[in-house]
């Protein structure tokens, strides 16, 4: 079925029968929890303990990990049943998974456009309901996008929320592990599991996990009543952008606020870049102007802070 999509680099059939065996036989004794004999997928960037790990490279085609990643290591308890590893651009540098060194992933909704990337795979798995759910990870965009892309749920957790030990990194001070799902209640049941502090990454945040569903009971009651959202009117009037994309927003939004949304302005000034390379500081990198910023729109603010 994944010959169109190529949404897996590596599936263990045999593997994935085992964990099927063992949820059952911990459904039969009463000890299942939520994801007990859930299908899921991993983007291939998760180290798993006996399961190749490539992140999308060939440099890696032999890599097998001696240990699971914290969030694999949770999966496993819960008894979920991890079918295989998905395709992603070659070390998360994409965002269309058609850089992946194995081959290119298609979108499930139409196999002549991309899923989006880094975690396309992942995205295109769950959209074609080749599993319940997927992790991905994202940085600058590599969950959400293609989560767009494949008309699925995606979530880049707040830094720190969720365990990066096992991860690897394209970017460490913004890497973050995440859900792709179908719905949002699923995203948030993963959420419950796989957050939290780990003491093998010092930078998980040591903070209580809540129950990321109970904010979901008012939207059950009352739907998009009493809900606000703001719309960021710079980036709708950026030059060249699709007519088909600003209408398909224009469209969802009209619907939304007949559901009873409320939507409102919401500034957010696109940055302008500086660039000024020199022969002194050959080093010079382009920086971010703000309206209203005055401390480094001046010249001796711009040399002080665009020096490596």
């Amino acid at each position: 079925m994944d010959q169109a999509l190529n949404s897996f680099i590596t599936v263990d059939a045999s593997e994935a029968l085992a964990q099927a065996e063992s949820a059952d036989r911990e459904i039969a004794a009463g000890n299942h929890t939520v994801f007990t004999g859930i299908p899921m997928a991993l983007k291939d960037l998760l180290c798993t303990k006996g399961i190749k790990t490539t992140c999308g490279s060939k440099i890696l085609d032999n890599f097998v990990p001696q240990y699971d990643a914290t969030v694999v290591e949770k999966l496993r308890r819960s008894h979920a049943v991890v079918i295989g590893k998905t395709n992603m651009d070659e070390f998360a540098m994409g965002s269309s998974t058609e850089n992946s060194a194995y081959f290119p992933t298609r979108n499930p909704w139409h196999v002549d456009y991309v899923p989006g990337g880094s975690s396309g795979g992942s995205a295109a798995a769950v959209a074609a309901q080749f599993c319940s759910v997927a992790l991905g990870s994202d940085t600058g965009g590599s969950i959400r996008q293609p989560a767009s892309h494949c008309g699925v749920v995606g979530l880049k957790p707040t830094y720190g929320r969720v365990s990066r030990y096992g991860l690897v990194s394209y970017a460490s001070s913004l890497d973050q592990i995440g859900p792709i799902a179908r719905t949002v209640e699923d995203a948030a049941l993963v959420m419950n599991l796989i957050a939290g502090h780990d003491s093998k990454d010092s930078t998980s945040a040591p903070e209580p996990v809540p129950d990321f569903t109970s904010g979901l009971a008012d939207f059950k009651k009352n739907g998009l009543k009493g809900m606000t959202v703001g719309i960021p009117r710079e980036y709708l009037e950026i030059p060249g952008i699709d007519p088909d994309v600003r209408n398909v927003f224009d469209n969802v939004r009209a619907l939304l606020e007949s559901l009873g949304l409320t939507s409102g302005p919401c500034p957010c000034p696109i940055p302008t870049m500086w660039w000024r390379p020199t022969i002194s500081s050959p080093r010079v990198r382009p920086v971010p102007t703000w309206p209203g910023l005055t401390g480094l729109n001046t010249d001796s603010g711009r040399r002080a802070t665009t020096i490596f």
